[in-house]
């Protein structure tokens, strides 16, 4: 599919790289941008129509995929991250919880509310916004690391199953992106605009995942061939 003239909705949209999918999906020439957040007065990109979402809040998801009823792209990008004291450590449990309900709960509500618009539109595509920690885990984020993995697992069966409506399903994986978000780590970091440019360009060519930067694409290729890393940001 093209972006150019394609319906999209993209959660999380108020910041960070959510607010980069809303304005390159504008540049590129998007019929209409529905931008997620929980709360919409956060959201100041002119162009765009603001929609109240927690994707945690089953209310919020269903009035938006009743409201945005011609979506032909859907960016599930609202997540949440936190910094670990480990996962053998009291409380490891309750935040494994509280990260799940947003990074993988979050993304299958929005899955199923919005399956059945895309399929009536067409087919469209769906892209999810995954991470380098879908493969590997990482001490300083396990929680995170784990919710990644499971909503990796979840792409690839909502990709089987919404094939027969001709949904393109994308996962989209990073390492630390230049956001909000990775405010905290002092590491090499990826321009939200460069992330965006390739998730669009991948959606355009039809590809069904994407890496978008060396350290991302070396974990995945190093895995293909068998090799297990224990901490992709120990790797050079």
């Amino acid at each position: 599919m093209k972006i150019e003239n394609a319906v999209v909705f993209v959660t999380g949209a108020n910041r960070g790289l959510g607010l980069e999918f809303a304005k390159q999906a504008l540049a590129l020439g998007a019929k209409k941008v529905y931008a997620g957040s929980r709360d919409p007065s956060k959201v100041t990109l002119p162009g765009v129509i603001p929609v109240k979402l927690d994707v945690n809040n089953a209310q919020d998801v269903a009035a938006a995929a009743e409201l945005a009823g011609d979506v032909t792209l859907l960016i599930n990008n609202a997540g949440i991250a936190s910094a670990s004291e480990g996962l053998t450590r009291p409380g490891s449990a309750d935040l494994l919880r509280k990260t799940l309900e947003t990074n993988l709960f979050g993304v299958l509500a929005m899955t199923q509310a919005f399956a059945p618009v895309l399929g009536r539109n067409g087919g469209g595509a769906l892209l999810n916004v995954l991470s380098i920690v879908s493969w590997v885990n990482s001490p300083v984020i396990p929680e995170y690391s784990i919710t990644k993995s499971a909503a990796w697992s979840l792409t690839n069966g909502v990709r089987h199953e919404l094939r027969k409506q001709n949904t393109q399903v994308v996962g989209l994986h990073a390492g630390y992106i230049d956001t909000d978000l990775t405010s905290g780590f002092d590491v090499e970091k990826t321009a939200p605009s460069d992330v965006v440019r390739q998730a669009y360009a991948a959606i355009e060519a039809g590809e069904l995942e994407v890496s978008v930067d060396e350290k991302t694409r070396a974990v995945k290729q190093a895995l293909t061939q068998g090799v297990y890393l224990i901490d992709p940001s120990t790797q050079s």
